[in-house]
């Protein structure tokens, strides 16, 4: 995460200011997706079973495909707002917001096909081989705009730019609501293993098809998989209805459905609900994914720094990531205890639930203060 929010400025500003062989942008995403593919090839061989040393050189790895990743995506995001007119960002959001659900549900069921596929070392050359055909088709099928660079990439203006894109309100208002919600999203998705396994509790079984799962970490899948697939169907719905109808009401609309779900789950326990609210949350999350991107996009302090002010916003989607999760396990690991002398059941998961709401009603509320897009 550290990587991801140091990294992506910095790569982001470099294609504002530099105009490579190939344009400001691809360039980037091919030398961000070379380095890519040879660190995969590192996960793939460097883990030997029964040797822990080998950890640390596949952490190394690991670490420098989150590098090279960020190098290849923090100017690739820029392309929307470089390319799109304003009026169809929404609809093309939607569809980024579309294909990103699509694709991290298929990487979710590669898992359920690594012995078919000959083991995780294959799984590893199938992402390769997908990174690169993404590459050339968009090296070789999507023209950049001229854009005649006038200015050189200089430290000092760097350090001030990470900045000086909150001197604009709007900006301001779009990152504190990212960041809010994107809290909520990870309380509820980075504790539901536990949750399972605490308050809902085994056997894990539906109508109709009996015990599906056996542990909490196969039943969080039942909860995943629905979420993916109502995040599909809402992502390109919702980006193409913002364009037509406005960003802030369909902010609102996944901000609700999000919360919803976390409310629930503070007075109801089946599994059953837990499964049927995993497409409510997908379809809340999808929207909201596709629609804040084109909201970011629209409020953009300047056309010259397209690609470091996308990887500032993208601060407010890692930064969570680092401490939600611990303010969360915190208050559930403190509250589990109290509940427990006093006699209060899942007195823990009930404080971490409500902390959710209030991150979703906070992110959604404040979305009114954004002005100058509607």
């Amino acid at each position: 995460a550290f990587i991801s929010m140091v990294v992506a400025p910095v790569f982001g500003s470099l294609s504002d200011r530099i105009r490579l062989p190939g344009g400001r942008r691809k360039p980037w995403l091919v030398i961000g997706t070379l380095g890519n593919v040879i660190c995969l090839l590192g996960l793939a061989f460097l883990i030997q079973p029964g040797q822990p040393d080998s950890v640390w050189p596949w952490t190394i790895a690991f670490l420098l495909v989150e590098f090279f990743n960020n190098i290849a995506t923090a100017p690739y995001s820029a392309l929307i707002p470089d390319l799109v007119p304003a009026e169809q960002r929404g609809s093309a959001s939607g569809w980024m917001g579309m294909m990103t659900m699509l694709g991290t549900f298929v990487g979710g069921l590669m898992g359920l096909f690594i012995e078919p596929l000959g083991g995780i070392t294959s799984i590893y050359f199938v992402l390769i081989g997908i990174m690169l055909l993404g590459m050339l088709i968009t090296v070789f099928a999507v023209k950049e705009p001229e854009v005649s660079i006038t200015r050189s990439f200089e430290w000092n203006e760097f350090w001030r730019g990470l900045y000086t894109p909150f001197k604009h309100r709007d900006f301001t208002w779009v990152f504190l609501t990212r960041m809010l919600v994107t809290m909520g999203i990870y309380t509820v998705q980075e504790f539901l293993q536990y949750f399972m396994g605490d308050v809902v509790g085994a056997p894990f079984s539906l109508p109709g098809l009996g015990v599906v799962a056996d542990s909490p970490e196969a039943a969080v899948s039942f909860f995943i998989l629905p979420l993916l697939l109502g995040a599909i169907i809402s992502s390109i719905i919702a980006g193409v209805l913002s364009d037509r109808y406005g960003r802030k009401v369909m902010v609102y609309v996944a901000g609700a459905l999000m919360g919803v779900v976390a409310l629930i789950y503070i007075f109801f326990h089946s599994f059953l609900l837990v499964v049927a609210t995993g497409i409510v949350f997908g379809l809340g999350y999808g929207a909201y994914e596709s629609v804040d991107w084109a909201l970011a996009s629209d409020v953009l302090p300047s056309m010259d720094d397209f690609a470091k002010d996308m990887g500032v916003w993208h601060v407010a989607l890692v930064l969570p990531q680092v401490i939600s999760t611990p303010i969360a396990g915190f208050l559930l690991d403190n509250f589990q205890a109290v509940g427990r002398a006093q006699n209060i059941a899942n007195l823990g998961y009930t404080v971490i639930s409500c902390v959710a709401v209030v991150y979703f009603i906070l992110g959604t509320v404040f979305v009114k203060q954004i002005k100058g897009v509607r």
